[in-house]
């Protein structure tokens, strides 16, 4: 018999949480021998009941007839449109964005293209907050402009006439089409009010006739604690490699949004092949049953470790953590648009590359790797690795500078990663009184 449940929403009454519907919603046992979980559908392509059924699901497919509710993509096709796995994800992951649909790709640098691709044309502009991943960086500074596209940052995301400045640098050369925004910033955690660009897109938008398209790369704090699609924006990107699949184990990306701004992303994610592999998404599946738990988990780790480098005796950091931010105006903007830190922040010691890879050099738990968001600890060195394909002067005015060490905390305790850190600062602050004795005799 089917499952009734298997999109239940609602029980006696009330909402079921997020963390509720990672479990089940979107999958129904009943067409898979009953099976609680669901397998890897290890398909290229589907069988039509008829030949009827087989022109109906390409018109849905191909967006030339509306989708029923329900069909997800519109009938299984061709496994580079959509198949069960992927849709099981993306019914998830929109409920866990608070969006009303969402859709999976190979990469966040995927879903970031297929966005770009989508709304983006020769002789436009958009704006971006700065710094950005760095990946992002460099398709919006080096492969955009060979296409004609200008991109104009801005540095500021509290301030609306940062914004408006740079929106009327953008139409000096082109309609602006987008407001790109990162928050927090990777690596710097800068916060960015989404609510402020909202209301600066439809200022500009009724004052020009064309309202930018707010696109927000949620990825280092993730879904569990802020949703900027109910904050305004119009698209979410993520690379769901990071928490959402949470193991280190898989590269995906995913996109959230309205049906009707997510439309013709659908369509330029099956012209560009940008479709997610089978057994990913069931990986991904799996991992957001434990989405909250972990995150819940390595966030309050991560206020552990945060208090240790904050107060530590060792070698004087400044933390860029969400809750360790000077900034009012910053301060405010976390109290409403985040329900947590996130585990993903950033210290900054003395402007020295030397400095600091001694530093990464005699840690011994956190891995040395790029990535955040799995269940083991990182650490990385943004201005040489993630961010060095920016010029020296663009990541000095994106404050990613030579003393900026980037933490990703995961699930180990949270007193034996103080102490690895602890260990680490010993050795380098005895290693840098040494070479200043050298020097000074």
């Amino acid at each position: 018999m089917p499952d009734k449940n298997f999109r239940r929403t609602e029980l006696g009454g009330k909402p079921l949480h997020p963390a509720t519907q990672m479990t089940a919603y979107g999958y129904d046992p009943a067409l898979s021998e009953g099976a609680v979980k669901p397998p890897v559908f290890l398909t290229s392509t589907f069988v039509f009941e008829n030949a009827e059924q087989g022109a109906e699901f390409f018109d849905l497919a191909s967006g030339r007839i509306p989708v029923p509710e329900g069909m997800g993509a519109g009938g299984l096709v061709y496994s580079r449109f959509n198949h069960p796995n992927t849709e099981i994800v993306e019914d998830r992951l929109a409920i866990c964005d608070g969006s009303e649909t969402a859709l999976l790709t190979s990469s966040g640098m995927a879903a970031i293209s297929a966005v770009a691709l989508t709304y983006l044309r020769p002789g436009d502009s958009f704006v971006h907050y700065t710094p950005l991943y760095g990946g992002t960086e460099a398709l919006f500074g080096n492969v955009l402009p060979q296409w004609g596209v200008r991109p104009v940052p801005f540095t500021d995301g509290t301030c609306k006439d940062a914004v408006l400045r740079a929106l009327e640098e953008g139409a000096q050369t082109g309609p602006v089409k987008m407001i790109y925004l990162e928050t927090p910033a990777n690596p710097t955690n800068a916060l960015i009010d989404i609510r402020l660009m909202r209301e600066v897109a439809d200022e500009w938008g009724t004052a020009t006739g064309q309202t930018p398209l707010i696109v927000c790369d949620n990825t280092m704090i993730g879904p569990v604690f802020q949703r900027p699609i109910e904050c305004g924006a119009d698209i979410c990107v993520y690379s769901l490699s990071k928490y959402v699949g949470g193991h280190s184990d898989l590269v995906a990306g995913g996109i959230t949004g309205s049906a009707k701004h997510l439309k013709p992303v659908r369509q330029a994610r099956g012209v560009f092949g940008f479709h997610l592999d089978p057994h990913s998404s069931w990986m991904l599946s799996r991992s957001m049953e434990t989405l909250t738990l972990r995150m819940e988990r390595a966030a309050a780790s991560g206020r552990k470790v945060a208090h240790w480098l904050a107060t530590n005796d060792y070698i004087p950091c400044r933390l860029l953590h969400p809750e360790y931010e000077s900034d009012p105006r910053a301060q405010e903007i976390y109290r409403r648009q985040c329900d947590g830190p996130g585990s993903t922040f950033a210290f900054v010691v003395e402007d020295d590359r030397d400095l600091a890879f001694r530093i990464l050099n005699g840690l011994t738990l956190f891995k040395l790797a790029v990535s955040l968001g799995g269940s083991e600890s990182l650490v990385c060195h943004p201005a040489s690795t993630t961010h060095s394909g920016m010029s020296p002067e663009a990541r000095k005015n994106a404050g990613v500078t030579e003393g900026l060490i980037r933490l990703s905390v995961g699930l180990e305790h949270p007193d034996d990663l103080v102490r690895d850190l602890e260990q680490a600062f010993c050795s380098a602050r005895d290693s840098s009184q040494s070479r200043s004795q050298v020097r000074s005799s």
